[in-house]
């Protein structure tokens, strides 16, 4: 099983930046690709953006394209997501995720972290 831990979240005023981290520990080998998705209140969780643990490639929501950029360092075994221009509808607890490669479903979630953006 892989554990994840989020960190980053916070309270940011619109237009200002963010960075979001997730360590992987446990079984990482098993790992296919890593990802973000969140949950507004009052909303279902939605994907934000992904990207392959071996050759990096990666996909976005679109909401997430031109503002957010996905980033992974093998060697830490953390995933970034890099959040600009932040508007007040990125509002959302953020969790990490990883895929084994059988879905996102069937692999492990962090707890999530909290992203405020004020307007």
């Amino acid at each position: 099983q892989v554990q994840l831990v989020e960190s980053g979240g916070g309270l940011v005023q619109a237009g200002g930046s963010l960075r979001l981290s997730c360590a992987a520990s446990g079984r990482t080998f098993s790992i296919y690709a890593m990802g973000w998705f969140r949950r507004a209140p009052g909303k279902e969780r939605e994907f934000v953006a992904a990207i392959t643990w071996s050759g990096g490639s990666t996909n976005y929501a679109d909401s997430a394209k031109g503002r957010f950029t996905i980033s992974r360092d093998k060697a830490k075994n953390t995933v970034y997501l890099q959040m600009n221009s932040l508007k007040p509808e990125d509002t959302a607890v953020y969790y990490c995720a990883a895929d084994p490669g059988t879905g996102w479903g069937t692999g492990s979630s962090g707890q999530g972290t909290q992203v405020t953006v004020s307007s």
